[in-house]
């Protein structure tokens, strides 16, 4: 079977505290809920989903989403690890990509959906950033970046594609709900393209434009 996995990669600092990290919350079930229940789309993809302040933590390892009955909440509180994020989605994808394989399932490229509402505060995430790049299992990067983020830092996560929050067009609590809503779209359109070709000729179906968000340039020098 062909597998593409999703990795989720979401801020759990403490400037996401309040209406920031409930949008998520409130968003994390009907997601499960959109793709559980449609086992076309549940068939070909698998979610992970990471948390990041102080540290990174996998909150829900990968998993297809129909055989969990719910995907585990965020907690806010602490500072913004971006290299420990990146650290651990690579460990994460070294070891899901060998275990699907050994299951016998071509794999797909992962997909990761960065999310953070402010600068790094840690030392070397450029470096842990660059180590996923040259890996072999590096994936598919798509950034968004909400409150405080910087533009220009989340291009530079992005490799895919990259979104930044409008200034005062929408809350922020506003753009984590379309965020959420394109991490669904994505995931339901890509797992049926690979459905409906057999995977010959898959293409990542990700949104180029997001409501609340404008899109960053990744022609950087």
């Amino acid at each position: 079977m062909q597998i593409l996995p999703f990795y989720l990669l979401c801020d759990e600092s403490g400037s996401m505290s309040g209406d920031p990290i409930d949008a998520i919350n409130d968003a994390l079930p009907e997601l499960h809920h959109e793709i559980s229940t449609n086992p076309t789309v549940a068939d070909k993809t698998r979610f992970c989903l990471i948390g990041f302040s102080d540290h990174a933590t996998v909150l829900q390892s990968l998993v297809d989403l129909s055989d969990i009955d719910q995907v585990p909440a965020l907690a806010a509180g602490g500072l913004t690890s971006y290299g420990d994020a990146f650290r651990t989605l690579l460990r994460c994808i070294e070891t899901d990509v060998a275990a699907l394989k050994g299951e016998g399932h071509e794999v797909y490229r992962p997909v990761a959906f960065f999310l953070s509402d402010g600068i790094p505060t840690d030392d070397g995430w450029e470096q842990a950033l660059k180590e996923l790049e040259q890996s072999r299992f590096c994936p598919k990067i798509i950034a968004f970046g909400i409150g405080d983020a910087e533009r220009a830092t989340i291009g530079q996560v992005a490799n895919f594609r990259a979104f930044i929050q409008k200034d005062a067009a929408v809350s922020p609590a506003q753009a984590l709900r379309e965020f959420a809503s394109s991490l669904t779209r994505s995931i339901v359109r890509s797992a049926s393209s690979i459905a409906a070709d057999g995977g010959s000729g898959f293409t990542l179906a990700v949104d180029e434009t997001v409501p609340g968000f404008a899109t960053v340039s990744l022609d950087k020098l």
